[in-house]
């Protein structure tokens, strides 16, 4: 069903002789090596006070009312476990109540997953990220490709996206066939997971597509998983409140996408409005709350508007906090391969230059980028 890598890279090892990478992924690096339990571990012993049973005919408010009091509950179990104490699970956790409230995201109208809120049902119909209420996996493998303090990375690929990229390198599982993939049970999910690590993963990286519109399945997943593995999440974070909410207290290290800072951009090349107020929102509050890479792909006549921006405002926020990968591996793909006239700013791959433009005006700013490039 799944491929998987077997060589490991020369600088997922080296990487970890630099002071700053152990400094901002010290979390992280700590689950990764087993000398600490992954937040989904110290959710699942954190006593709700409620069955699962309970919790499930109990009303939205309620649910939130209680996750807002948990969470606070957490943050000392966290510290905790920061110096080295592990917990038991317990029945009617924490972890319960947030697969309890992620499924109520996805009944109704709307879908509460993304920003979009598209008027939908996703029991009865999938709305613009083109999945309904199922976890579609296109594949699961140890990754060597991804940022040097991950690899070898246990990755697991969704079908479906928020996002509408005209130059996506994924389409075919974002946009193309997203509902292609197999459909797994949360069960069978979770023992992905537990295979993947098994076989030598640092991490489990939910990506796609986006992982957004599968975060109920995902929380789901983690109630059955019994070892212990950190979670990362991969995405472009245009998520909503609510759904950063339940994430916070159970993702490990987050690894954002970083596209736009003009919303303009955002609209015109990935058809999604709002982008900047939103995604630096999420990346704010989940820089707070777990270890961070911020990835910012760069590209080509976007500088200016985009690239310098989006790094002025990690400089201001997030300076000493995050791990910055600035990517240059930008080409034309998908519709932009097709219609290269009607994209004409981005139709060609990105260059030298502008790559090291990006990366000089970073070095400028005091940003780390270098160990993870």
């Amino acid at each position: 069903m799944f491929g998987e890598w077997f060589y490991l890279r020369p600088d997922a090892v080296s990487v970890w002789k630099d002071p700053e990478v152990n400094r901002r992924l010290s979390w992280y690096k700590k689950v990764m090596l087993n000398k600490a339990p992954a937040k989904f571990l110290i959710a699942k012993a954190l006593d709700a006070g409620y069955s699962l049973k309970d919790m499930e005919e109990m009303s939205e408010e309620e649910l939130w009312r209680l996750h807002s009091s948990l969470s606070k509950e957490f943050q000392n179990m966290w510290e905790e476990a920061k110096g080295g104490k592990w917990f038991k699970e317990v029945k009617g956790n924490y972890l319960d109540l947030k697969a309890v409230l992620a499924k109520r995201l996805i009944e109704g109208k709307p879908c509460r997953l993304c920003e979009r809120l598209c008027p939908v049902d996703r029991r009865e119909r999938w709305g613009a990220c083109l999945v309904d209420a199922k976890a579609y996996v296109h594949s699961a493998f140890l990754h060597m490709g991804e940022e040097a303090p991950l690899v070898p990375s246990g990755t697991i690929f969704y079908g479906g996206c928020p996002f509408k990229c005209v130059f996506c390198q994924n389409w075919d599982i974002s946009q193309a066939n997203p509902r292609g993939g197999e459909v797994l049970a949360p069960k069978e999910l979770a023992s992905v997971q537990k295979a993947l690590r098994l076989k030598g993963a640092r991490n489990i990286n939910h990506v796609g597509g986006d992982p957004i519109p599968s975060a109920p399945f995902i929380i789901d997943s983690l109630r059955y998983l019994d070892i212990n593995v950190p979670q990362l999440w991969n995405s472009n974070m245009y998520m909503t409140k609510e759904l950063l909410e339940l994430l916070l207290d159970i993702i490990d290290i987050w690894l954002p996408d970083f596209k736009y800072w003009n919303n303009k951009c955002a609209l015109r090349l990935s058809g999604v409005k709002r982008y900047r107020e939103v995604v630096t929102r999420n990346i704010l509050a989940a820089a707070q709350r777990g270890d961070m890479i911020i990835r910012h792909l760069v590209m080509p006549n976007h500088l200016e508007c985009d690239t310098f921006p989006i790094l002025d405002w990690i400089a201001d926020n997030l300076k000493d906090k995050v791990l910055v990968n600035i990517m240059g591996q930008y080409r034309p793909e998908y519709l932009v391969l097709k219609m290269p006239e009607k994209w004409p700013d981005i139709a060609r791959p990105v260059s030298y230059e502008e790559i090291a433009r990006a990366r000089a005006y970073a070095t400028k700013l005091g940003l780390v980028w270098e160990p993870v490039s």
